[in-house]
């Protein structure tokens, strides 16, 4: 088998760093870490799932989006970090770089997808829309 190539907690913050100043949303936006550990326990958790490759690219998004631990582009950074994970990995990652995804992250944030439905986004870029 395969070994897996995981991020490293310093990697995800480059990758903030980098997602701050290239997809500026806000003019607050702000290359900021609140909490290293909490990168590094959701790349730790990663690690021990026992599962397949898909599903620890959800967990990853997952994970990074709602313990949010950057001031600034938690999603954005999220969403770069398991894109980076699934092709280091020899995966497909077929989520289409759209602006339109911004409401699925949304939605991921406040628990409204399950983790079923965040690995099917993943494998097959479809997703059902969020709604409040």
């Amino acid at each position: 088998m395969k070994e897996i190539i995981y991020p490293t907690a310093e990697r995800v913050i480059e990758y903030n760093i980098l997602a701050l100043n290239i997809l500026k949303v806000k003019k607050a936006d702000k290359a900021e870490v609140l909490s290293y550990k909490k990168i590094a326990d959701c790349i730790e958790n990663c690690k021990n799932l026992e599962s397949d490759i898909y599903d620890k690219a959800a967990f990853l998004l997952k994970c990074l989006i709602q313990v949010h631990p950057f001031a600034s582009g938690n999603r954005r950074t999220s969403f770069i970090v398991t894109k980076d994970f699934l092709l280091s990995n020899k995966a497909k990652f077929n989520i289409k770089d759209d602006p339109m995804y911004a409401r699925v992250m949304i939605g991921i944030r406040e628990g409204f997808y399950t983790d079923s439905e965040i690995k099917g986004w993943i494998k097959n870029g479809k997703i059902r829309e969020f709604r409040r």
